[in-house]
């Protein structure tokens, strides 16, 4: 594995982070949304990661098999029903005064938004490593 296909693992992690908190965003800045243009409540999204071979287009199969990054595989949206809150006054509620509301725990989406800002940084200190080792080898190399 060389070292600037380590950069590329990071760049795949840091792609999949970033995606990671956009969709995290988007679920706590729709938390109280009752109407979309889809019908009904919010749907509360997720990104599902898999793996992916990174690695340069004269790897032996053994090394493209030990490169492995990340990627988004697709974006999970929740299909359970919405929780209903008795609000008679509010302009969604149904006949009985209940509003469909999205299904959202804002803690654990904070949580998760502070986890993957954290994995985005590790992955940039992991890049900022292997680009001083590049220095350092073309320093020696001089």
């Amino acid at each position: 594995m060389s070292l600037f296909d380590s950069l590329s693992v990071s760049a795949s992690g840091m792609a999949a982070q970033r995606t990671r908190a956009a969709l995290l965003v988007e679920n706590i800045a729709n938390s109280e949304t009752t109407r979309t243009p889809e019908g009904g409540p919010y749907r509360r999204k997720d990104a599902v990661f898999s793996s992916s071979p990174v690695g340069s287009a004269f790897a032996s199969e053994l090394e493209a098999q030990m490169q492995v990054g990340v990627r988004v595989d697709s974006i999970s949206v929740d299909q359970r029903e919405p929780e209903k809150l008795y609000t008679p006054g509010h302009p969604d509620a149904d006949a009985d005064g209940y509003v469909a509301m999205p299904r959202m725990n804002s803690a654990e989406d904070m949580v998760d938004l502070v986890t993957a800002n954290r994995s985005y940084q590790a992955n940039v200190a992991a890049m900022s490593a292997v680009k001083d080792m590049i220095q350092k080898s073309i320093e020696l190399l001089r």
